[in-house]
């Protein structure tokens, strides 16, 4: 024989999932809330500043919002289709004393233009989340997404936190993740750079998949063995080695990629000499 609470606790279970199957059915997201405890990792993990606009695609109760612009000074809009929840998080909003910064909306959110947002948040199913992907790659590089639960299909996160949460009776029960994306920026291609002081003329080759990168490399003549790569929105870093006039060396770019052009430096070091020089590459196809 079971209680009559954990009667309860398993029906509301059973249609908490029903809700969530028609919802796979018509396109849509039903409404849970993300406990606390996911909200605090999904901002510590998107890292906001009293800079950073973040848009909440299906806000709730404006939690993440609201949170955002009390500890960290984040401006926000939170986009949902229930007006009794937009109603509620302007509510909240007042009542933490953040109505000011945390502004909320009806409104589809595959309709909203949103490409001044520095941040995006949602907690939404994953086929929801592969129909907005393409909407979220479009905007500015470095533009960090954070979700609940459910990532990106085969885009990759950029980082991950697995949490134990007590209380979630959707999904992983007992367990939430929540993941960041970083829109990354375009760098394929072929692209040149001058190094009068260290090999001159370098090539670079680059094939691109997400913020994954293949990169050949080349000095001159000799071709440069590619030792580390790492692109994160538009940071860009590449350790090579090789030889460059004659000698054995390393070197650790560093640079920013802005459209057709990376600008940044470049320490090269052969063990007895360590070297930091400007470092500037073109796109020529």
């Amino acid at each position: 024989m079971i209680s009559q609470r954990t009667a309860r606790l398993l029906l509301a279970i059973v249609a908490l999932a029903a809700t969530a199957s028609r919802a796979q059915d018509d396109g849509t997201t039903p409404y849970v809330q993300s406990p606390m405890d996911v909200v605090e990792r999904m901002l510590w993990l998107a890292h906001p500043g009293p800079s950073d606009f973040i848009v909440d695609l299906g806000s709730g109760d404006g939690r993440i919002v609201i949170e955002a612009a009390k500890r960290y000074g984040a401006r926000g809009l939170g986009v949902d289709l229930d007006p009794r929840l937009v109603r509620l998080s302007e509510e909240n909003a007042r009542k933490a004393g953040v109505a000011d910064r945390a502004r909320f909306q009806v409104g589809d959110f595959f309709e909203l233009d949103f490409r001044d947002a520095t941040i995006v948040s949602a907690y939404l199913l994953p086929e929801v989340n592969l129909k907005l992907r393409p909407k979220l790659l479009a905007m500015p590089p470095g533009t960090r997404i954070v979700t609940h639960d459910y990532d990106m299909g085969d885009w990759p996160y950029d980082e991950m936190v697995e949490l134990p949460v007590a209380e979630k009776l959707v999904g992983p029960l007992g367990r939430s993740k929540a993941f960041l994306f970083i829109v990354p920026a375009n760098v394929r291609g072929s692209w040149r750079s001058e190094l009068p002081q260290h090999g001159g003329r370098w090539q670079f080759e680059v094939e691109q998949a997400y913020q994954q990168l293949r990169v050949k490399a080349r000095a001159g003549v000799n071709e440069q063995v590619v030792r580390g790569v790492r692109l994160r929105g538009e940071e860009l870093r590449l350790v090579m080695s090789g030889v460059v006039a004659g000698k054995p060396w390393t070197e650790a770019f560093r640079g920013r990629v802005r459209d057709e052009r990376i600008e940044g430096e470049v320490a090269v070091t052969n063990g007895d000499e360590t070297r930091t020089l400007p470092w500037t590459a073109t796109r020529i196809r």
